[in-house]
């Protein structure tokens, strides 16, 4: 029973025992900084970047137009593994480490959507991206979506994964999941992946209760994004599991509130709203973000030419 709610735990923070088992056993070294050339044999770029009173680490893939990739809860850049070449193939990817989290030291300020997407807007202004395109999973997605609705100016295209635009988009038992998040369970969760990354690579891994305490605060936290995301021009595309922890019906509700789904789109596509939705067969919140069909099918969204 108790494997059985920790696991729920997991899964309500948008991220895997199987999936953080394998990046926890990556090499988890900070890379010194060295010149990107590639994504091939070649280490990335890092840094870090002060922003709002936050020294945010980052790691830079490939070259090309720029795509800031955010992690989900109790994640790292590094979570999205094998599929982050993938994507990096042709652009340039800025994965990033949010606060609290991987290589992010936290500081005295709660965790939450709105300023966490501040910290990406800063990033994008402070590392001279001028415009990106930005992608996330889970907690990063919300962060994602986030941030094109406060800043706009600095997003180009938008991808949410596994992302709700309100909290009753999550399934029932996905939300009872998230209420046992606290101060209580910090200990419990030190038997699991998810604290071996974090311990092995966090500035002050002493600071794991406080992300454990932070992060179930924000999950419980109600919210309603749906004015926001209507108003939404960004062209956006959501991705869902065909059994994710997103309701489907709420990935489609999410797809119409951007102007998807409302008409036939006509022999010549005049009828199509630049929102897409894609819902990947077979696949879960607990593996869809590292799975190489979500990266083959983000990529031509990316690459397509902007209206």
């Amino acid at each position: 029973m108790k494997l059985r709610i920790l696991t729920g735990i997991i899964g309500a923070a948008g991220i895997s025992l199987v999936a953080t088992l394998a990046f926890a056993q990556a090499d988890s070294e900070v890379t010194i900084e060295t010149p990107q050339t590639g994504i091939e044999n070649t280490a990335p770029q890092t840094g870090h970047v002060s922003v709002n009173g936050l020294d945010m680490f980052y790691e830079i893939h490939g070259t090309g137009k720029p795509l800031v990739l955010l992690h989900g809860g109790f994640g790292a850049a590094q979570m999205f593994g094998e599929v982050l070449p993938l994507l990096a193939e042709g652009r340039q990817v800025i994965a990033v480490d949010l606060q609290a989290h991987g290589r992010t030291a936290d500081i005295d300020r709660p965790l939450s959507y709105e300023a966490m997407a501040s910290d990406i807007a800063g990033l994008i202004e402070r590392l001279g991206l001028g415009k990106a395109d930005i992608m996330g999973y889970s907690l990063g997605g919300g962060v994602a979506l986030r941030t094109a609705i406060q800043h706009p100016e600095v997003v180009d295209k938008l991808v949410v994964v596994s992302t709700t635009f309100n909290r009753d988009g999550w399934y029932p038992e996905v939300l009872a999941a998230q209420e046992q998040i606290g101060p209580e369970a910090a200990e419990p969760m030190k038997q699991t992946p998810m604290y071996q990354l974090y311990s092995s690579i966090a500035p002050k891994p002493a600071d794991w209760p406080r992300l454990v305490t932070k992060l179930g605060d924000l999950l419980r936290q109600d919210y309603d994004w749906s004015q926001d995301v209507a108003a939404i021009e960004t062209p956006t595309m959501i991705v869902v599991g065909d059994a994710d922890s997103v309701r489907t019906a709420h990935a489609v509700e999410f797809f119409q509130l951007l102007g998807g789904g409302q008409v036939d789109a006509g022999w010549d596509g005049s009828g199509m709203s630049n929102a897409r939705l894609a819902i990947l067969p077979g696949t879960t919140h607990y593996n869809i973000f590292a799975s190489p069909a979500m990266a083959s099918t983000v990529a031509p969204f990316l690459g397509a030419t902007t209206p």
